[in-house]
């Protein structure tokens, strides 16, 4: 438990530093945020994969671990909003989804198979992530010298497209959750 518990709190730590530098001038910084965010991301799979690896899974590591998830990429996200780069409602609707889904695992304490992430949850989060670390690497090339400023709405343009993409594939993945665990719900 020490390390899974360690892992958690490195995860909380590095998502507060990540929303730091995100907000910081330079590419430097947004490189940092970059890098702050990659390992942030490794260190929930690898606590997810130790966990599997040592046969440690609990029910604690089965709910803390889209706890964790959620956060890094809310916050991701929301730091997004805030720099113009993604509007708000779909920040909302994923956040709401997540709530939902996230409220039923703690209403199913007795069903641990329930509350375990699947496969479309894990699809869902895996794509969330690549998707900051694109965004991110954006800022990074935004800043740097060689960017020509008519590439920016075409970027942005895809990165919207991209966006709602991810928040019709995170919609379908709660309600495929609640359609796998209406029995456990009724």
């Amino acid at each position: 438990c020490f390390l899974h518990c360690f892992l958690v709190f490195l995860t909380v730590f590095l998502a507060a530093f990540f929303l730091l530098l995100v907000f910081l001038d330079g590419p430097v910084m947004k490189f940092l945020a970059l890098v702050t965010f990659l390992v942030a991301s490794l260190t929930d799979y690898w606590d997810g994969r130790i966990a599997r690896e040592t046969n440690q899974i609990t029910s604690f590591g089965k709910l803390m671990d889209p706890i964790a998830d959620k956060l890094l990429a809310p916050p991701a996200f929301l730091a997004f909003v805030q720099l113009g780069i993604i509007p708000a409602w779909m920040v909302v609707a994923i956040i709401t989804r997540d709530l939902l889904v996230t409220g039923l695992r703690f209403l199913m304490t007795n069903d641990t198979d329930a509350q375990s992430a699947r496969f479309s949850g894990k699809s869902k989060t895996a794509l969330q992530f690549a998707f900051i670390v694109g965004v991110l690497i954006f800022l990074v090339a935004q800043e740097l010298p060689y960017w020509k400023a008519d590439w920016t709405l075409p970027a942005l343009q895809f990165i919207y497209v991209s966006m709602f993409f991810i928040v019709v594939l995170t919609l379908a993945s709660g309600v495929w959750y609640v359609i796998k665990n209406r029995e456990i719900l009724s």
